[in-house]
């Protein structure tokens, strides 16, 4: 066997992990967040000024940040029940030191404290969980990419052959959520018809960087004969063309149908979807072609997988449009956004119990054929995902209002109450999101280049398994390797950041 089918064998005919294991994997980001957080305010407890060295910055985003998560999918994966607690644990340590040794002049009982907690006004022009949590999935790809070619990376995380729920079945449909949230017919709140058709336009012309990319993916694959997976996506398509695509769809469909009834959309499209599948040929077709022996010849055999996969996309990607559009209706206060976690919440209950169902009476996940089940899957672990981000804002949001003047970039800022010229007695500094402090944080440097950071990530990883025997790495060099491979890549999104340079060329 050659060295390529070796390696594409390595990451074949797998049956990915359980539910729970990957709900508990979501908890890790925001625990890592969390614990960041807690350190910037307790040095400014204990300093009374902010970490301003840019270097020490970058030093410990990428240590609390990144490296928890490199570890956590190679040498810890086998005790990964236990990590989440003791970061949850560290962080009750932080967060007790911050509460014990708060300046003595601010101290006030704790039920005032969380009075004044529930009465705080937050930014309403910014949701940092929806920039956290695209900048974590962008991130946690990254790794994953590269990670699932060592053997250190867990066979149970890797992408399943056709029916299971591994790790990095995850990350297109969060791709696909992540970008329906911040999409452009979620930020415009009205427009008319001829306001529809040339923002339709600006989509259509705004996809063909996503297009140019898979095109140069397919040519740089195909000439240098790199390993490949055939039954994830197809001989010719990729994963840069699903996302555009989906986006156009998408485009199409919200310009025919209100945005504020796309949920009507996803559903009708997934149940369809999945009818077709249990009802005709086409589950067939996708698994073995149409000829039943497996045929890759002609453009729709060869590519079955990437393009019927597309309808389940689809669905997923109108969900989380009425997502997005929910969550810009929420209150700009605390007790807004304590109601929005409640109604957050009873969504992933509902999700997970229609998962249960749809697999009981349809089909398992499957991302290869992305049908009801891992539409249900991708929505419900999403929803978790984001909703573990605002807890962990919200969190810190308390944290700053026991000291005075501290500040966490990616973080909500206390402002003033609407309609009021009063300073709010406990009111933390803001600092604004472009401001001194945000071009020292890593989230923010990945977030302004997000293409760029996944697009170096891709280009890095196809380095690596031409230069290096991945699969008979020791783990001591995989773990240098992945560390060596993330800080360079958020090296280069910070030095950008702090030079305010954004790559867009379209």
């Amino acid at each position: 066997m050659s060295h390529n089918h070796l390696k594409e064998a390595f990451i074949s005919n797998l049956n990915g992990t359980s539910l729970l294991e990957i709900s508990l994997g979501l908890s890790l980001p925001p625990l890592c967040l969390l614990c960041r957080g807690l350190l910037l305010i307790l040095y400014y407890l204990h300093y009374g000024k902010p970490l301003s060295s840019r270097k020490r910055r970058l030093l410990l985003d990428f240590l609390v940040l990144i490296s928890p998560l490199v570890f956590s999918c190679t040498v810890l994966s086998p005790v990964i029940f236990v990590v989440p607690a003791l970061i949850a644990a560290f962080c009750a340590g932080i967060f007790s030191k911050i509460y014990s040794q708060r300046k003595q002049e601010t101290r006030v009982p704790f039920r005032q404290i969380v009075k004044e907690f529930q009465e705080a006004y937050l930014d309403p022009e910014y949701i940092p969980a929806v920039t956290v949590f695209r900048v974590y999935i962008n991130v946690l790809t990254s790794i994953s990419i590269l990670a699932v070619d060592f053997p250190q990376y867990p066979r149970r995380y890797a992408k399943a052959e056709t029916y299971g729920t591994g790790v990095m079945d995850l990350g297109v449909g969060a791709f696909i959520f992540g970008n329906a949230l911040v999409c452009p017919e979620v930020r415009q709140k009205s427009y008319v018809t001829q306001l529809k058709l040339s923002s339709l336009a600006k989509q259509f012309f705004s996809v063909w960087p996503l297009i140019f990319l898979g095109v140069g993916r397919l040519v740089s694959v195909k000439s240098i004969e790199y390993h490949e997976h055939t039954s994830e996506y197809g001989v010719h398509w990729n994963f840069f063309f699903t996302l555009a695509f989906v986006r156009l769809a998408a485009s199409l469909l919200l310009a025919v149908f209100p945005k504020n009834q796309s949920w009507i959309v996803a559903i009708n499209l997934a149940v369809l979807y999945q009818l077709a599948l249990n009802t005709t040929s086409l589950k067939m077709f996708i698994l073995h072609g149409s000829n039943g022996r497996d045929t890759r010849a002609g453009f729709l055999n060869a590519n079955r997988e990437g393009l019927l996969s597309l309808f389940g996309y689809l669905a997923i990607y109108m969900a989380s449009v009425h997502l997005g559009l929910r969550l810009l209706r929420c209150s700009s206060s605390v007790r807004g956004w304590t109601e929005a976690l409640r109604f957050l919440l009873l969504m992933v209950l509902a999700l997970f119990l229609l998962l249960g169902v749809s697999q009981a009476c349809a089909d398992p996940v499957s991302r290869r054929m992305a049908n009801l089940s891992y539409c249900l899957w991708v929505l419900a672990h999403c929803l978790t995902f984001f909703l573990w981000f605002v807890v962990t804002d919200l969190a810190l949001v308390f944290a700053k209002l026991l000291v005075k003047g501290s500040s966490v970039p990616c973080c909500w800022d206390v402002v003033k109450p609407p309609g009021t010229s009063a300073k709010h007695g406990t009111e933390a500094v803001p600092v604004g999101r472009e401001g001194r402090l945000s071009h020292a944080c890593l989230i923010s440097a990945i977030n302004k280049n997000q293409l760029l950071f996944f697009l170096l990530a891709n280009v890095m990883t196809g380095a690596v398994n031409i230069l290096i025997d991945t699969i008979h790495s020791k783990t001591a060099i995989t773990l240098c390797i992945l560390h060596l491979y993330m800080f360079f890549n958020c090296l280069i999104m910070y030095i950008l950041h702090a030079k305010n340079i954004v790559v867009k060329f379209w």
